[in-house]
């Protein structure tokens, strides 16, 4: 079972790229003047194209708004910022292009998106909000690993923007958490330091950023964690993980009364509950964590994490068919992910009864099946299969009950196996090595029951072959008694009389 946190990736999704708009300097969409309007180079862009590429920011807006972005929306409302920036003819006008890109990542048509960035870049390599999103697609193909290589592009960006660029600066204090650092420099003692400093220049330039607000609020919440010696907020995708330390609640006073502040600004934007609900589970508060993780997924249904948390807080109470809801829409974004198969089948098997026994139980075993494919070296799959087989497939039926219990011993084997001595498991290799031992004796009792049920069998058959014997015997030896001579010759005495 999950504990809850964010991923970074997530966050960077949750944020997205900014279209242009006012905050290009081609003077907000439409607006003229007597010198004409002009772009952030301080070129002149011509009235027809500033007029297409101020229907384009409308339509934007109004798919904003509506939320019925689809392939068709996001390709529409793309080529009437390339039709701006066509209109523009053979002058660059790379605002259009840039946000031709935005639409595209709409409907996370990524390929295309990028394909646009990079065209912006090539144009003009100080373009830093394309930098930016080039900086989020390198690092994602990445596996989330070249942490650096993101904080480099990020702070160039930074430097081209001359501290002007809002998402540049949240995305800087998100690597910076990331990394961890303890290393000092002139911005700060160490990472966190200067994250919070980042966070803070973003802020002072844009106080309605809700992004800036919702790392704000991961800030205080991953630094309370880490005082009380956490320092991941990763997921742990196991029910047995270690029990941790209990996070002051104090610490976390700062991080809610930022998730307070920005819902009252704006109670549209779903990181914000996503991360409200992270605090909320800190504080033991379930109840107003699920609805705040519902209400996130709602306003998004496509935030993974919000999905996620909200199926991993519903398993807690025993909510398995909001968990299930929740993994499978979870699934229908990422089809490979392990966490997703794994919380499927704790869920399907937490629901399973009399009426569904047939159908849940392989179902939750095939997710299980998943998630081993994808990840082989995971032990968490393993444990929770041999608790499948134990509890459930080696009581669905007498004949094979041995078979799936030695098989259920061998997947608490493989478990130890793969969990080593990873802390993290230490609770749940103690209980694997105890329900080994457990199987044993069942399989031994299963055994010594079997052998005695035959011995009484037998001595039943012997017993009632002895009497058998002994009943022939009487019956064919000897006079027989008076009582059993047929009736003959009626006795004189019974004769009539003449």
């Amino acid at each position: 079972m999950k504990t809850i946190a964010t991923t970074l990736m997530a966050a960077l999704l949750a944020v997205g790229a900014a279209a242009c708009g006012g905050s290009a300097a081609v003077g907000g969409p439409g607006v003229k003047d007597p010198g004409g309007v002009k772009d952030s180079k301080g070129q002149a862009v011509t009235e027809a194209a500033a007029n297409r590429f101020k229907s384009a920011l409308d339509a934007m807006t109004q798919h904003d708004k509506a939320n019925d972005w689809d392939d068709a929306a996001c390709t529409s409302t793309a080529q009437l910022f390339l039709a701006a920036a066509k209109e523009q003819g053979d002058k660059t006008f790379n605002e259009a292009v840039y946000d031709a890109g935005v639409a595209y990542q709409r409907c996370k048509k990524d390929a295309d998106a990028k394909a646009l960035f990079k065209q912006v870049t090539d144009k003009d390599s100080k373009f830093h909000r394309a930098r930016v999103q080039l900086a989020l697609y390198a690092f994602a193909e990445s596996g989330e690993k070249d942490v650096d290589g993101a904080l480099r592009e990020m702070k160039q960006a930074v430097a081209d923007a001359q501290y002007q660029n809002v998402e540049a600066l949240v995305y800087t204090a998100m690597f910076q958490m990331r990394r961890n650092s303890q290393s000092a420099d002139d911005d700060g003692a160490n990472d966190f330091e200067r994250a919070r400093k980042n966070l803070q220049r973003a802020l002072a330039v844009d106080d309605t950023y809700m992004p800036a607000f919702n790392q704000l609020a991961l800030y205080y919440l991953e630094a309370a964690r880490q005082k009380a010696g956490r320092q991941s907020t990763r997921r742990i995708a196991i029910g047995a993980a270690k029990k941790e330390k209990k996070v002051d609640t104090q610490a976390l006073d700062l991080a809610e009364l930022v998730t307070t502040q920005a819902i009252r600004k704006s109670a549209t934007y779903a990181p914000i509950f996503n991360t409200a609900g992270m605090i909320k589970v800190e504080l033991g508060n379930l109840n107003s964590a699920v609805q705040a993780f519902n209400t996130a997924r709602k306003l998004d249904p496509t935030f993974y994490e919000a999905q996620m948390n909200f199926a991993a807080v519903n398993l807690q109470f025993r909510g398995f068919e909001q968990a299930e809801e929740a993994y499978r829409a979870a699934l229908k974004m990422r089809p490979n992910d392990y966490d997703a198969h794994l919380g499927l089948a704790l869920a399907l098997r937490g629901g399973t009864n009399d009426a569904n026994f047939d159908k849940s139980v392989p179902a939750a075993a095939a997710e299980l099946d998943a998630a081993k494919k994808i990840a082989p070296d995971r032990p968490e799959a393993y444990y929770n299969d041999a608790i499948l087989t134990q509890e459930y497939k080696a009581k669905s039926g007498a004949a094979n009950n041995e078979a799936k219990l030695n098989e259920a011993k061998g997947l608490f084997g493989q478990f130890i196996q793969k969990a080593a001595s990873d802390p993290v498991f230490a609770d749940a290799v103690k209980r694997s090595k105890e329900r080994m031992a457990e199987i044993d004796q069942i399989i031994a009792f299963n055994k010594q029951t079997e052998a005695e049920r035959k011995a009484a069998e037998a001595d039943m058959k012997q017993k009632e072959a002895e009497a058998m014997v002994k009943g022939e015997g009487e019956a064919g030896g000897g006079e027989p008694k008076p009582e059993d001579k047929p009736a003959g010759e009626p006795k004189p005495e019974d004769k009539p009389k003449p």
